[in-house]
């Protein structure tokens, strides 16, 4: 299996996978821990609550599968955000892969949050999930926390804040927008991932 997607119930699973198999992708939508632990690549998405996807994820028998997983990994939106240490949502324990604690994303008259629409993405160094991007590319954000600004940030936007757009750590990636939709700019995001090494 080339691409496993993980479900938990949380979201955005039809769009990835329709957007994966417009790459000629024939992604595998499971809940099972021997799939994904098998996977050539796995995607986490997600669109809800750290806290209540943490816990499906621990009913599952997920979190150590996940943690141990050593081809590459995606967290697309709430899913970049379990890929840290910990949420201020929910009081929530996530997967560990980056240091730091996820926040709320602060809100105003000028920037309110959630963020919801179409940001500028601004490029930090070299990644393989950016190859092909290009400068000042857009990407559609619907989120209301974000994760803590680092090295591991291959790129930026900003609502409010900056805070990462897209991360990267050895075979551990996030991308805080919605590839699958994100037109050419997300397919470009998931034709790198699906192209990466195992």
């Amino acid at each position: 299996m080339s691409v496993v997607v993980v479900k938990l119930g949380v979201g955005n699973t039809a769009s990835v996978m329709f957007a994966l198999a417009r790459l000629g992708e024939q992604a595998v939508l499971s809940d099972d821990a021997g799939t994904i632990a098998n996977a050539e690549r796995v995607i986490l998405p997600g669109v809800g609550a750290a806290a209540h996807a943490m816990h499906m994820m621990e009913d599952l028998g997920l979190r150590a599968v996940l943690r141990a997983f050593p081809r590459p990994l995606l967290g697309i939106c709430l899913g970049q955000q379990l890929l840290y240490e910990a949420s201020e949502e929910g009081d929530a324990s996530a997967l560990g892969f980056f240091p730091g604690k996820v926040t709320r994303l602060p809100g105003s008259p000028e920037a309110p949050s959630p963020h919801m629409g179409w940001s500028k993405l601004n490029l930090r160094g070299e990644s393989p999930l950016t190859e092909g991007i290009p400068p000042g590319a857009y990407a559609y954000f619907a989120h209301s926390y974000i994760c803590p600004m680092d090295a591991d940030a291959v790129a930026t936007a900003e609502h409010g804040a900056v805070f990462p757009a897209m991360v990267a750590r050895g075979n551990v990636f996030g991308c805080q927008f919605h590839p699958e939709r994100s037109g050419a700019v997300g397919e470009r995001v998931l034709a790198n991932f699906v192209s990466l090494p195992c």
